[in-house]
């Protein structure tokens, strides 16, 4: 008789199913795994029958034989322990055989039987639920699983507890989502003194999910203005907060459970490798572009991360996805991020400063710009200088507007943005507008089509530069109420495009 129980294998943030055949024949004592096992899951075999000695349950001195269908789906990772615990147990019939059919299980098995918790259980509860099964999995992992209402979760703390709840002596209460986590930080916008203009690039990003590039002197406030970016960017909606805790459930960022509203953060240093940043390494794991889908990613110093780094970056920015392709996995990965960038201005940082700039000026800032390309530099849609902030602005009281009123337009602004684009394939925010939608939705009056003709002509934007001018105007627009885009907002976009620092920044 062959039982089966059934798990799932990760591509990505994609759940594969897998069926885990057990079989127990005549023959030579042994107990043996097939179907593509990397070294976790060969490794499954002692700590199951050591588990199960634990229990009291001897295995049959016969040949047990655990096969993962289908056979050329590469199995990676300790999750696999519990369904291949329960084939054994219903195929020497110590559990019935058809509830393991009824049920799509996770988990690490720990010798002395317990569960321990595993990543990827908010994925493998949605795979659950389109197979039309329940889920069971460690408890420490349950919270984060019943988020996916669909599926039954049972989140036993060992396989003992399993045991029992299937044989009818202690059956087990489904389990609770986790919390919701609001991640309040305590920063405002407020705390800025000064940088108007910086805050006013960074209120049209968050309204459109438009990338800035911030340049200004060292101690002028360009992380400040980073780190305060979301507390005026709206909370996750119910469908991307789950989008953005599978990724999250997949690294073992979830906390007891809980799932956030807030939109991710991610600030990787720029010692970073291409793997963190990308996504790769043992496992193909997600990487920060990812981490941060949905989100916000804040590279500072750009010129310092490595060429080969950023280049990569390119693609993501312009589809939304990346794809890590490796000798034996192509995984594709969500990454639609906002990305914020900050860097000085030359190596030394006082290029603007005549009285403080080193004696390479102003070759030290080409070179020093000149490290990101101008592909790359072409993507930003918004390019803002930081001046530093005069020491008699420092010591009065803020008199900048408060993140909660910035935020409650920029609310406004998306709530225009949802309304437009509902039922119209993927396009969320008006940085995904293109082709035939871009031409109609933020079509220019005369007047500003005129004023960026003439731009483009003098400033030598490229075609993907004036596309994306249009779609910072459609922002401003609609942060202004304004049902068509007028000359003063494509005037306001060209301005964000050029820099102060045009002379040495590319593009």
């Amino acid at each position: 008789m062959i039982s089966r129980a059934y798990t799932v294998a990760f591509e990505g943030v994609d759940p594969r199913p897998v069926e885990v055949q057990c079989a127990v024949t005549p023959g030579v004592p042994a107990f043996s795994i097939v179907g593509l096992p990397d070294k976790a899951v060969s490794e499954a075999r002692d700590r199951v029958r050591t588990a199960l000695s634990a229990l009291r349950v001897a295995l049959p001195t016969r040949r047990i034989t655990v096969n993962l269908a289908p056979a050329d789906l590469p199995k990676e990772g300790s999750h696999f322990d519990l369904p291949i615990a329960l084939a054994l147990l219903a195929a020497i019939e110590i559990i019935p055989a058809e509830v393991t059919e009824r049920f799509l299980a996770i988990g690490e098995l720990s010798l002395d039987g317990t569960l321990v918790p595993v990543l990827g259980a908010l994925p493998a509860a949605m795979a659950a639920a389109e197979q039309e099964r329940g889920l069971i999995c460690p408890a420490g992992s349950s919270a984060e699983a019943a988020w996916i209402g669909a599926a039954e979760v049972l989140g036993p703390p060992s396989l003992s507890d399993l045991v029992r709840h299937f044989t009818g002596q202690a059956p087990l209460t489904p389990a609770e989502p986790g919390e919701v986590h609001e991640g309040l930080s305590g920063l405002d916008l407020a705390d800025v003194k000064g940088q108007e203009r910086a805050k006013r690039a960074l209120e049209i990003a968050a309204a459109g999910r438009h990338h800035a590039f911030l340049v200004g002197t060292p101690g002028s406030g360009k992380s400040m203005l980073a780190a305060r970016l979301p507390t005026i960017l709206p909370p996750l909606t119910a469908a991307e907060a789950l989008e953005t805790s599978m990724i999250h459930s997949l690294s073992g960022l979830l906390t007891r459970g809980g799932i956030s509203r807030t939109r991710p953060f991610r600030e990787p240093h720029h010692t970073a490798s291409m793997a963190a940043i990308v996504g790769g390494g043992r496992g193909s794991k997600p990487g920060e572009i990812s981490l941060a889908h949905n989100g916000v990613l804040f590279l500072d110093e750009l010129p310092e991360f490595p060429r080969a780094v950023l280049e990569t970056l390119r693609q993501p920015i312009e589809t939304g996805e990346v794809v890590v392709s490796r000798a034996n996995a192509h995984v594709r990965y969500p990454a639609r991020f906002l990305l914020i960038a900050a860097a000085n201005p030359c190596r030394c940082g006082y290029l603007p400063d005549a009285a403080r700039a080193c004696a390479r000026a102003p070759g030290c800032g080409a070179d020093y710009l000149g490290r990101i390309s101008g592909p790359l530099m072409d993507r930003f849609d918004l390019r803002v200088e930081v001046p530093p902030v005069a020491f008699s602005d420092l010591g009065r009281a803020p008199s900048g507007e408060a993140s909660a009123t910035v935020a409650a337009r920029i609310a406004a602004a998306r709530a225009v943005q949802a309304e437009r684009f509902s039922g119209q394939g993927t396009a969320r925010l008006n940085a995904d507008l293109e082709g035939k939608a871009l031409e109609v939705v933020a079509a220019p009056d005369d007047a500003g089509r005129a004023l960026l003709t003439r731009s483009a002509e003098q400033f030598g934007f490229s075609a993907r530069g004036y596309h994306r001018i249009l779609r910072v105007a459609r922002t401003i627009a609609d942060l202004d109420g304004a049902d068509r885009v007028q000359r003063d907002h494509l005037a306001e976009a060209i301005s964000f495009r050029l820099t102060t620092l045009k002379d040495t920044v590319p593009g």
